[in-house]
């Protein structure tokens, strides 16, 4: 029986590289999943440490997957560290309520995460006024943030280095420039991108599997599926509170244990609002996250 990290995963198959092995070799065992797995109800994902064993035609078998430390379902992703949520800011323009989606779905997971501006070669002095607006709270709640231009080669280097020794996983919306900015990131490495389409505003799907790519500084990137939706499927209600970072300092303070800072009284949260020492629109997209995961706890 020998270790491994799954680094891809594509049509049933898991590609291993076992312990000791360096990704450079180009020594990936394609492994297909034992029935126990699934009558575990366990599916293997992109990351998880296993154990497999080799068949006769020097294929494998994924036997067991060892403890994970995280896990993320979209993108489906094992034992991340660092979550980096790419967003640009231009074609299309940086939506904070879709930001604020990411980031629960992250802060849920127990990742650290950082936040990419791609695309700042576009912006203007008005835009990027707006957008300094907009990312000033999330500075303030201890997010790193970074600007980036592929196009010019600003900010890659800076990436790069937060990125070294970790496994993290690129996430954001379809056509911010995640595939460009690996590419700068990682001469030759080609992943496919696409142009914006102009009538829609938003990019094509070139991302088809997920992936682990070496870096030369010993970490692994995870280059996922773009997505433009998430859903707040196993959240509930009292625990969205506490994937708003800037909601965490007030919660001890509300006179209700369990208070969902929505329609209760004496919230600490919502008085944070009212003297503007959180922001209204997080507040807002708090309660329309709220409504939807209440929704849905109705309708199942």
């Amino acid at each position: 029986m020998a270790i491994g990290m799954i680094v891809k995963a594509l049509s049933g198959f898991y590609y291993i590289l076992a312990e000791g092995k360096h990704p450079d070799d180009g020594a990936l065992i394609q492994c297909r999943a034992r029935g126990i797995l699934k009558k575990r109800n366990i599916s293997p994902l992109v990351g998880d440490q296993v154990e497999f064993s080799l068949t006769e035609n020097g294929q494998g078998m994924v036997d067991d997957i060892l403890p994970r430390v995280t896990e993320l379902v979209r993108p489906p992703v094992a034992n991340a560290e660092l979550a980096v949520l790419v967003f640009s800011v231009d074609r299309p323009v940086l939506n904070p309520q879709l930001l604020d989606k990411f980031l629960v779905h992250i802060e849920s997971a127990g990742l650290d995460t950082i936040i990419v501006l791609t695309k700042t070669d576009l912006l203007t002095h008005e835009s990027e006024v707006e957008i300094a607006d907009i990312i000033r709270p999330y500075e303030h709640m201890g997010y790193g943030i970074h600007s980036t231009s592929s196009k010019l080669g600003r900010g890659i280097e800076e990436v790069s280095h937060r990125l070294a020794g970790v496994v993290s996983v690129f996430s954001g919306q379809s056509g911010v420039g995640k595939s460009s900015l690996l590419n700068a990131m990682l001469p030759g490495l080609t992943l496919a991108t696409n142009e914006i389409s102009e009538r829609l505003g938003r990019g094509k799907h070139t991302t088809r599997h997920t992936e682990l790519i070496p870096l030369k500084s010993g970490g692994w990137v995870a280059d996922t599926p773009g997505f433009s939706q998430l859903d707040f499927e196993g959240l509930e209600a009292e625990d969205l509170g506490d994937c708003f970072r800037d909601f965490r300092v007030y919660t001890e303070a509300c006179r209700f244990r369990g208070c969902v800072h929505h329609k209760e009284p004496n919230c600490a949260v919502k008085e944070a609002v009212e003297q503007g020492k959180i922001a209204a629109w997080r507040y807002e997209n708090y309660v329309e996250f709220l409504t939807e995961i209440k929704d849905r706890k109705r309708r199942y």
